[in-house]
Order: structure tokens, then sequence, then C-alpha cells
């Protein structure tokens, strides 16, 4: 997931832009191309203005594909070596419900040169995101919080405040245009790419992306297997199970990667103050978010940041690895009162003419349109006061209950990802990742079999493909886009060493809003 979150919230109508919304859309090799200059980056980076963008119809429903259509947003950086080209490189920015359109500028930089020479690098804002007829349902940033979209518990573990957030944005939503949100699903954006792939006239497709787009990645190799070139997918979830199982696993993993941040701060105990020893900073974490619980502390831009959100800010931050000294400056800020130095605040960046609550109304609609979830409350109390005592850094968060328990059953079941295809995807994964931790990417191993490879790398960061964390997953998948070779055999590796005078770039590179993709700020 690249990118942050710009809001907190969501509620999930679909706002058709432009005219013409109900035609029907025409056939990918129907539709004439207009290429001009992209929009404005979210991110708030200047416009590449070698970047070209286009929009495409697609089917709203592909069981009706003559019916209401929409409109995808697409962007294509050229080669500047047409006579080198091999095909198209596509990314996506995870979330789901990350704007996309962008990408190809952010990622030209990590790229090696005979990368470059070989593709154009292409990227869409996916079905309901961005500039490709953007989800909303009318809400403002102040009416998405972010610690119940992410649905912590209260500070009791009661989860009465999460359901009636999940059960108004399930209702509202659905009232508003509950059959077009409900076809806002990873195989409609797969089928979506595969309609862009024809009208680019390409046979077949290269891709590379992370978190969530490695499921999308997933969910269109086995849609459309003769049509994958070379695929590369980073930090991966089990694509045969639910998401209620896949949000389950958040709770250990956050878990596993604060033991990183723990020892982290732990040696720079004379700087930071935070605890000595790594019992010590975990013992002083949970002591804080209790007392943030008890007396929040304002922030003059964020207003009132209780346990949920410092338990939040924490969570993204975990992320990379370069941005623990920013939960260091939240940690002293907040330890003390809202006394020193004010830590920045990232949150809540909208764009102009996107709605506030587009990204988290994206991600909301795909969870709850692949697969059913649980409807029992019960059930989710039992599993959040479990998780809360054998997980407290995320506060059972990763258990609890989600709009989904009531939502309508998806209108087709998931995809279930397979190893029938060709042997041509490299997977990459780091051992600690909070947001798509290890257990999931195992299974994404299992499940495509003889089709990959994995490289694993010995870190926590939610991304192996890192130019600011270099490592043999790099390596590996720098040689697989430029020559089409899989590793012999899955591999393991730590990261390598990184110079002395570099971890203060990366942490400045990484902050800022063109850092790498899948830093922080989405959900995977």
């Amino acid at each position: 997931m690249t990118g942050p979150l710009r809001t907190a919230g969501a509620a999930l109508a679909l706002v058709l832009a432009g005219t013409g919304t109900a035609q029907a859309a025409p056939a990918p090799s129907a539709q004439r191309l207009v290429w001009a200059d992209c929009p404005a980056d979210p991110s708030g980076a200047p416009v590449d203005p070698r970047l070209r963008c286009t929009t495409l119809r697609m089917p709203l429903d592909y069981r009706a594909p003559h019916g209401r259509s929409i409109e995808i947003a697409v962007s294509k950086l050229a080669t500047a070596k047409p006579g080198l080209r091999r095909g198209i490189l596509v990314h996506n920015g995870g979330g789901p419900g990350v704007a996309s359109l962008h990408l190809p500028s952010a990622q030209e930089a990590g790229y090696p040169q005979d990368v470059l020479d070989q593709y154009d690098l292409v990227s869409f804002d996916p079905r309901g995101v961005g500039r490709s007829t953007p989800l909303t349902c009318g809400r403002t940033a102040a009416e998405v919080p972010y610690e119940l979209v992410f649905p912590f518990p209260a500070a009791d573990g009661s989860i009465a405040p999460n359901a009636r957030y999940a059960r108004d944005l399930a209702r509202d939503c659905l009232a508003r245009n509950g059959e077009l949100v409900r076809h806002l699903t990873t195989a409609n954006t797969a089928r979506d790419l595969d309609r862009i792939r024809a009208a680019l006239g390409e046979s077949r497709i290269s891709y590379r992306a992370a978190s969530y787009g490695g499921y999308l990645g997933a969910v269109y190799a086995e849609l459309f297997p003769g049509r994958t070139d070379r695929f590369v997918l980073d930090s991966n979830t089990d694509p045969n199970v639910t998401w209620q199982e896949r949000l389950a696993t958040w709770d250990r993993a956050g878990e596993l990667r604060f033991a990183d941040f723990a020892a982290w701060a732990a040696e720079r105990d004379a700087d930071l103050g935070l605890g000595a020893t790594p019992a010590a900073v975990r013992a002083n974490y949970l002591a804080l978010a209790a007392q943030l619980d008890r007396t929040p502390v304002t922030h003059p831009v964020a207003g009132l940041v209780n346990g949920n959100l410092w338990r939040t800010l924490y969570r993204l931050d975990s992320y990379h690895s370069a941005l623990f000294p920013e939960i260091a400056d939240w940690w002293r800020f907040l330890a003390s009162g809202g006394a020193g130095p004010v830590p920045y605040w990232w949150l809540s960046k909208g764009t102009p003419g996107i709605p506030d609550d587009n990204d988290v109304v994206a991600l909301t609609a795909v969870l709850c349109g692949d697969t059913p979830a649980p409807r029992d409350l019960g059930r989710y109390q039992r599993n959040v006061t479990e998780s809360r005592q054998r997980n407290p850094i995320l506060n059972g968060m990763g258990a609890n209950v989600w709009p989904c328990a009531f939502w309508p059953a998806p209108v087709e079941p998931a995809v279930r990802v397979t190893d029938r295809g060709p042997a041509n995807i490299l997977l990459l994964q780091t051992e600690r990742d909070p947001a798509t931790p290890l257990v999931g990417a195992l299974g994404m191993r299992a499940a495509l079999g003889k089709r990959a490879r994995m490289v694993t790398v010995d870190g926590g960061n939610h991304g192996a493909y890192d130019r600011w964390t270099p490592s043999c997953a790099v390596t590996a998948a720098d040689r697989f886009l430029s020559t089409g070779v899989l590793p012999a055999r899955d591999l393991s590796c730590r990261p390598d060493p990184v110079p002395v005078a570099d971890p203060a770039a990366r942490a400045a590179a990484v902050s800022g809003p063109a850092g790498p993709q899948g830093v922080r700020g989405t959900a995977w």
C-alpha cells in the first residue's frame, strides 16, 4: 500500500463522474485512447509531465457487460528506449482503496535502468478510487475517525462503539447506492485490469505490487493465467481465506513487529528515554496507551489523541523502520502531556475533487464485497476479549467487527487461487510484517505451488522490495523483471548492510510525500 489514507471513515455510495454514465461500456478494442496531462497527485508531489493519462469505460457488473458502465483512469510512463521495449509493467498501490494513478512516476526512481528500458510503467486508479468514478457516502474527514475505521475497541474492551459505527456505515451506504458499491470487488478490478491490457494492445502484462496489490495480482493470474508475463507480488496474504480471517492476523503481527521497535528504542534509551530494555519499552508503551485512554492529550492539528489514536499512529508508523523516530516523537509528546516539540500530523490530507471518505470507503466496499463475514456480535466480543489478553499492543483490533457483519452476501464467490498456470510469479516477504504477516504469505506460497518462488527477508518492514533497506529480495526481483529468471529455489536472507550516514536520509525520504511504496497509512 503507498501514500497515506487521507481520512478514516467511510460510507459507500458511488458518485458517477462525468456524463453518460448509464451507457454500456464498449469493448476495449473499440475505445479510442486519448492521452492527456494527468490530474494532481494526491501525495502533493509535482505531476511528472512525461506521465500521460486517459480513461476507459468498464462494465459495472461483468455479468451484464452491456449494462451500466463506470470510468477507470489509466496512466503510462513510456520507456525512453522503445527499441528495447518488452511490454508494460503494471503497478497497484494496495489498500484496497489507494489511488495509484501516479505510481509510475513514484516507482521509476526505484528501478534499475535495464528494467526501465524494457517496460512502459503503467498504473490505474482502481474502480471506485480517486479519478475512477470515486465512491463516497458524503462524510467529511471529521466524520470518519481512524480508530473506528480500524476498529480498536473501547478502553474497557467493549466493541459496542465499533458495532454502532459498522452498522450505521453499512446501512447508509447500501441505502444510497447499494447496487453500485457491491460491484467494487477484487475480481472485478482484475477484470478491469485485463480490459486495460487489451485497450493498450498488449497480449500479456508484467506486474509488481505490494500488500493488497499482491492479492490483486494473484487473482488476476488465476483469472487470466495466459496473459501474465513476469509477476512480482510483495507483502502477501493468504488468498483463499476470508477477509475477516486475514484481519485477525494483525493482532499477533503487531506483537512480533513491536519487538523490532522495542529493541531499537532500548538501544537508544540514553537519548529517547523510552525504556532501557525491550521489556521496559513494551511496559511503558502499554502504560502510555492506558493513560491516554483515561486522559487524552491535545495535538494542535489532530485534536484529542486518546489511547486508540495513539495505537493507530504507532501501528501505521511501524510499517517501516525508518519511521521509528517518528514513533518516538509522538511518544515523548504524549507522555509529556503535550509539552515540547509538536510531532508532524500527516493524516487527513484531502485531494481536491475527490471525496474526503473515498479511500476508506473503497477499502470497506472491497472487504465486504469479496467475502462474507460472521454476523454474531457476541462472537466478535469474545474474540476481542481473548486477543486483548494475548496481543495487547493492538488491543484486539484485528479480531473486531467491520461493516461486513451488516453487509449482504457477496454477488459472487471469491476467486480461489490455485497452482494452475505458468511458473512466472515471484513472492517477496519480510518475516515480521505488521500488515501482511508471514503466515499469510505462506498461505499464498502454498496456493501457488509450482507457479512461484518466494524470497523471505529477516525484517519487519511492510514491503520487501525496498531501496531503503536493500536485500536479496530486491536483487531477485530486479533480475526476474529484467531477465525472466526466477530463483532456482525459495530463498531467505538478512538485509544488506547500510552505510552509516544513510538512515537519516532514508527517514526523511520515507516520511515525505514521495516515500516508497507501502510504507505507511494503508491497510495492507
